[in-house]
């Protein structure tokens, strides 16, 4: 294989649109602190999402610490050892110890069963992640934290998109996290959004991602600044358009991956509960590699496909409790699912100009591996 082949790659719009609202950058002479490119942008997604109010932030992990802090979260915070460094860093540079609740091995999201075993006295939320898009039981985490009197705040970074009965995932909880990075699905280069439904949040959202600071001699909380810029707002702008499109192409990727790859040994697929409810982004191309079926591990894999120019991930891996600066504290985690699966994931290529011929030249590679 001639060109080498990425586990991903950002879309990029229409260079000219993009120019002519750099143009109106220039014309309107503003470039932060909520200008009208991110006003419209804000109300385009609003609208898109089908939700009352999307919060643009500089990135996805701005909101999330905007998240904790709006809604007073501190001290134990139920989450998934599943996940990116981020959704588990937010929550302990904000003084709250991260407490791992194991996953469910058909969609990789957290076990809402095992969520109750879990608090204790000092519990004030629970994060969850929609993980690859897969949505999480979000009808009864949400029973779990009425009856207990606990937050919701769902890392939906993968969501964007995702619908389930027609209604968009990242409408649940008390407060959706998104990410508009690069490597997302829809993107602003970099950037991020609180999706919620509580009018009521708005103010301190603003005023946390603003320093604090909520009027010209007024600054009543601890912040820093989170603001997205009009240049973010621009390629957000120009990208939203495509979006059903990019969905499209990427839901014909994902049926080639599954139709030449379902009949082999070892290879396996995530089938999460209620697929026929639910409307997907097909974001990622995860598989999951059993070494003994397959005859050789996923790292092997992972080596030989690089060897062909052809990289994947192991995405998530290593797990959240083996990093250096947790591992101390989560030695004695009982995480079976999460330790057989941070072993056994691999997501493939996928991306917005992937050609069906580049997919199977993957596969045929996949296969060659055994």
């Amino acid at each position: 294989m001639k060109d080498k082949i990425y586990v991903t790659r950002p879309f990029l719009p229409d260079r000219k649109v993009f120019d002519s609202l750099v143009d109106q950058i220039w014309t309107n002479d503003y470039l932060t602190n909520n200008g009208p490119l991110v006003q419209e942008l804000g109300q385009k997604l609003c609208e898109y999402l089908a939700v009352p109010n999307v919060n643009l932030t500089g990135n996805g992990h701005q909101a999330l610490e905007i998240a904790l802090k709006g809604l007073g979260i501190s001290g134990e915070v139920i989450t998934t050892p599943f996940t990116f460094a981020s959704t588990t860093h937010s929550l302990t540079l904000n003084d709250i110890n991260p407490v791992f609740c194991d996953i469910k091995e058909n969609d990789l999201t957290m076990d809402e069963t095992q969520i109750e075993s879990l608090i204790t006295e000092k519990t004030t939320a629970i994060l969850p992640v929609h993980v690859y898009g897969h949505p999480c039981n979000v009808e009864k985490i949400a029973e779990i934290a009425e009856r207990h009197g606990l937050k919701v705040i769902y890392d939906a970074a993968h969501t964007f998109g995702v619908r389930v009965k027609g209604k968009s995932l990242c409408a649940s909880g008390d407060v959706s996290i998104l990410s508009f990075h690069a490597t997302k699905l829809f993107h602003t280069i970099e950037g991020g959004a609180l999706v919620y439904k509580d009018e009521g949040y708005t103010r301190v959202f603003n005023a946390y991602k603003n320093f604090g600071i909520e009027g010209e001699e007024r600054v009543d909380y601890i912040g820093g600044n989170a603001k997205m810029n009009e240049f973010q707002a621009a390629m957000g702008l120009c990208n939203l358009p495509y979006m059903d499109d990019l969905i499209e192409e990427r839901r014909k990727i994902t049926m080639r991956y599954r139709e030449r790859l379902s009949d082999l040994p070892g290879i396996r697929f995530f089938e999460p509960d209620r697929q026929s409810e639910i409307q997907y982004n097909f974001a990622y191309m995860p598989i999951l590699v059993d070494q003994e079926k397959f005859g050789i591990s996923r790292d092997g894999i992972y080596e030989k496909l690089k060897q062909k120019g052809i990289f994947t991930r192991r995405y998530f891996w290593p797990i959240v409790p083996d990093f250096g600066c947790y591992r101390e504290a989560h030695a004695k985690d009982a995480l079976p699912v999460t330790r057989k699966v941070g072993e056994q994931v691999l997501c493939l290529p996928i991306y917005n100009g992937l050609r069906l011929e580049q997919v199977d030249e993957i596969v045929k590679g996949i296969k060659a591996c055994r």
